[in-house]
């Protein structure tokens, strides 16, 4: 989309939720076969965040929506659409997107759910930028959450020590100055889905006595293949995105990699040649959310007071399909 000819479309509000429970990687101890000096020098994280039994995906974006719309000096009442990115959806239907209107009580106002895996945050803002500017709607409340320790299978030590639970979300309208998404670039490869899967529970493997035996109804992972494609994805994601913005590596003031993995973040920052200081992390606190570790790393970001205005960010995610995209956006 020419941004040229149009308003660029911005974020005017932000806001994130975190389940209170803090599952350590010294209580991993006593869970898998591992130990806290594995879990943080191959993946830098050090606890994460789990949902209480009765705690849902749509219960956590909610939260992070009704701080968003608050941070962005609105009220539900002044939101027209309502997107929902997650994997782990409270039901395969009804969509997450209308258990959370229903819990907003933003009566009648479109709703759904958008699956793009980790990178459902920029797949859901190239979506909403095309629906503003097209004018289909005016304001939209955009979440991404999850549940995956729910869906993390606790006798596995090469996943269940990589997720948590977490949800942020965005209040998305057009610009009235030069701040805004910039760029954007995304693609996805099928071939490769079975390498980061959930094989149960959906009509490919519908729920049974055999699904549920043979564990199929968890996150299922390749590390090492899936390792590989994410290094090379993300970076091309986001040399792509800047040659589209027209911005050059060095003028970057801030990257906010998709939350995988310390390794994947610091690959995505060498390929750039970024500073330290310029690539963000918080992935110590709440390892791999997925779909929500962007909005949570832009909120925090922005509520350090880092966040000043005229600064340029890449955003830059890869996750199951495969999918990968970024977003080059100037606050």
């Amino acid at each position: 989309m020419d941004t040229k000819k149009a308003r660029r479309i911005k974020i005017a509000g932000t806001g994130m939720y975190v389940p209170e429970k803090v599952l350590t990687n010294k209580d991993l101890e006593k869970m898998v076969d591992t130990s806290d000096e594995w879990i943080t020098t191959r993946t830098g994280i050090k606890e994460r965040r789990i949902t209480a039994p009765d705690e849902t995906t749509a219960d956590m974006a909610v939260l992070a929506g009704q701080r968003a719309v608050k941070d962005a000096g609105l009220k539900i009442k002044d939101i027209d659409l309502i997107i929902v990115a997650t994997s782990t959806p409270d039901t395969i239907f009804p969509s997450t997107a209308t258990w959370v209107q229903k819990g907003l009580k933003a009566d009648h106002v479109p709703a759904f759910d958008l699956s793009a895996g980790c990178t459902g945050f920029l797949y859901g803002m190239i979506v909403a930028e095309g629906l503003i500017q097209s004018g289909v709607s005016q304001r939209i409340l955009f979440i991404g959450a999850e549940c995956l320790t729910k869906i993390t299978n606790w006798k596995d030590r090469n996943t269940c020590v990589l997720f948590g639970d977490g949800a942020a979300g965005a209040v998305l309208e057009k610009s009235d100055d030069e701040s805004g998404i910039l760029s954007s670039y995304w693609k996805a490869d099928g071939k490769l889905g079975e390498l980061l899967i959930m094989p149960g529970g959906g009509v490919m493997k519908p729920a049974s006595h055999k699904t549920v035996e043979q564990d199929l109804h968890y996150l299922h992972m390749k590390g090492n293949e899936v390792f590989k494609h994410a290094v090379k994805r993300m970076g091309e994601a986001a040399l792509m995105a800047l040659k589209k913005a027209g911005i050059k590596r060095e003028d970057i003031d801030y990257l906010i990699p998709h939350q995988a993995n310390i390794r994947i973040i610091q690959a995505t920052g060498r390929r750039l040649k970024l500073p330290e200081e310029k690539v963000f992390s918080n992935i110590h606190k709440y390892g791999n959310m997925s779909v929500a570790t962007i909005p949570v790393g832009l909120h925090e970001l922005k509520e350090s007071g880092k966040l000043k205005k005229g600064r340029d960010i890449v955003m830059v995610a890869f996750g199951a399909g495969f999918t990968w995209a970024a977003v080059v956006y100037k606050w």
